[in-house]
């Protein structure tokens, strides 16, 4: 906790930004996002960002939420219910309908993938870079999902959403500006999405691979699962974006973006520290 604490401390927002009333950050014209005026769109104004003086109390609450959240019974990232992992173990031959069922159903509970797509779309406020970049990012986990399993290519489970932890606090630290403050630039978040895209496809194909799944009808059967991940997707992000709307529109986002995006990195935090842990002890 104490660890989290000053990792928050020591970001851009008390490097002489926010706390000061300056310009918080802006991300470059050419990674198409930066942080715009609220109802206008993108622009080249920034906005200050206040980090809120309760936060400490207010940031070890939304870690120790966040802690009772990933560690309940049958909360993992990847993890299909016992009763969908006996039934996909004993479906024979094309299913279809079952397997994008199961893919939606998935990527809808998948809460490191909604985690990352949250960080990813944050300051996206036109459509076309949202869907610029969930498809860089969906391009990524379906094309690593499909050829993983095909191929049978696995990767320890716990160290591979270990990386996809990692995905997320990149992309926190993204949104709180730390690489420009820190080393002066401002990483491709294009590139980035495409990248993390293909780890977290990883993720899918593994437990895939796992269950041991009928090689009859193989190909159309992870087709369909993959649709299923779209649809999730799609669900998830409207989701996002609806709430992202009303937010947007209040006096108030500015002030607590800074507070999202640090519960984000502590989430991402706590989902790299399970995983290694979980892979030390296995």
């Amino acid at each position: 906790m104490r660890a989290l604490a000053h990792i928050c401390m020591a970001l851009p927002c008390a490097c002489g930004g926010a706390r000061r009333g300056g310009p918080w950050h802006v991300m470059s014209l050419k990674n198409s996002i930066m942080i715009p005026r609220p109802h206008s769109g993108l622009s080249t104004r920034t906005h200050p960002m206040a980090m809120p003086s309760h936060w400490p109390r207010t940031l070890l609450a939304a870690i120790t939420m966040l802690l009772l959240v990933f560690t309940a019974d049958g909360a993992l990232a990847h993890a299909i219910a016992e009763g969908d992992k006996g039934y996909i173990q004993e479906i024979s031959g094309v299913n279809l309908i079952a397997f994008a069922y199961l893919g939606a159903k998935h990527m809808a509970t998948g809460y490191d993938h909604i985690l990352f797509l949250l960080g990813v779309i944050f300051f996206l406020y036109r459509m076309k870079h949202v869907a610029l970049y969930v498809t860089l990012f969906a391009i990524g986990h379906s094309t690593t999902m499909l050829l993983g399993v095909l191929f049978n290519v696995g990767i320890n489970s716990y160290l591979i959403d270990a990386i996809i932890g990692l995905s997320v606090v990149y992309k926190a630290l993204d949104n709180l500006g730390a690489y420009q403050r820190w080393f002066g630039f401002q990483p491709n978040t294009k590139v980035a999405t495409l990248v993390f895209g293909l780890f977290h496809g990883f993720g899918l194909s593994t437990k895939i691979i796992e269950y041991d799944i009928s090689p009859d009808g193989l190909l159309p059967n992870l087709l369909a699962f993959n649709v299923g991940v779209e649809m999730g997707q799609m669900l998830a992000l409207g989701a996002i974006l609806i709430v992202m709307g009303y937010w947007r529109r209040t006096a108030s986002f500015f002030k607590h973006a800074y507070f999202a995006n640090a519960a984000m990195l502590c989430a991402g935090f706590v989902l790299i520290g399970m995983q290694l842990t979980g892979y030390a002890i296995s």
